[in-house]
């Protein structure tokens, strides 16, 4: 039940990713077009854009971790036993959770201190900037409680008792070596 939540919570937030990048987009480079074209511009473009950006980063972050998509390095936790990878595994998101919570403080505060602060072209309030860092932090904090409990409990496989994924580009190579080496072996 809580995989399906967290699975149609994270579709949402792809939709979110996908409206707020395409709403981006029209921004800069209608204004792009209006200043070279009619010397001209859209007067919000800019300070929009830039919340956009910062919302998509922070969602985008929060559906990696679910997706296990962020980068790492697993040199060490791959060569453990199953009792060190699982170790292992929950420190680290132990060390997650800290950091998330840091920045659960952090954001909650900004936006406390500027509640009444307006942007200065939309006239928004500049905490809606800083609660994208608490939407994540929440976002992120849940599925790293589950996870950490999923760790613990004994509920993983091995092969998710590593939690970060190699550039594309080792995985990549990795791939090349292993065909290469069935290609040796059967000549």
């Amino acid at each position: 039940m809580m995989k399906k939540l967290l699975d149609g919570y994270c579709r949402g937030v792809e939709w979110v990713l996908v409206t707020l990048l395409a709403l981006m987009v029209l921004l800069v480079f209608g204004n792009v077009v209006l200043r070279y074209a009619f010397n001209s511009g859209i007067a919000v473009s800019e300070e929009l854009s830039r919340w956009f950006f910062v919302w998509l980063t922070f969602l985008g972050a929060a559906v990696a971790v679910r997706e296990r998509a962020h980068l790492g390095s697993d040199m060490l936790t791959s060569r453990l036993g199953p009792t060190g990878k699982r170790i292992c595994l929950g420190l680290g998101q132990i060390l997650m959770l800290w950091a998330t919570a840091l920045l659960l403080s952090g954001s909650w505060q900004q936006a406390r201190i500027n509640w009444d602060v307006e942007a200065p072209v939309t006239g928004a309030s500049v905490a809606i900037f800083y609660a994208a860092g608490i939407v994540f932090a929440v976002s992120t904090g849940l599925m790293l409680l589950g996870e950490f409990w999923r760790t613990v409990s004994g509920r993983l496989s091995e092969s998710e008792l590593v939690m970060v994924q190699e550039s594309e580009d080792l995985a990549q190579i990795e791939e090349l070596q292993l065909d290469r080496s069935q290609t040796f072996k059967k000549h």
